[in-house]
């Protein structure tokens, strides 16, 4: 989509290296739902392409797996409460 950053913010990797959670920061926010949507839908593609990547770097090829990252949203609401 035109007009969307997304941002990985975070990634933690399981011990066995079998899963990836990945935190998504989406700037507007109000797309956020949307994106994330689009992003799952496409993972089997997303992880083919990383798996193209790193190929000679990793044995097992982690499933994917993404959340949305809301803490600039939540720091943006208590900047708005401090200041009421």
């Amino acid at each position: 989509m035109h007009g969307v950053l997304v941002s990985v913010t975070r990634a933690k990797v399981s011990p066995d290296l079998g899963i990836c959670t990945s935190y998504l920061s989406i700037f507007p926010s109000d797309k956020a739902d949307e994106i994330l949507q689009n992003i799952n839908a496409n993972e089997k593609s997303i992880r083919y392409e990383l798996g193209q990547r790193v190929h000679n770097q990793l044995r097992i090829i982690p499933e994917l797996r993404f959340f949305i990252d809301d803490s600039l949203d939540y720091i943006e609401r208590i900047d708005e409460l401090l200041k009421k």
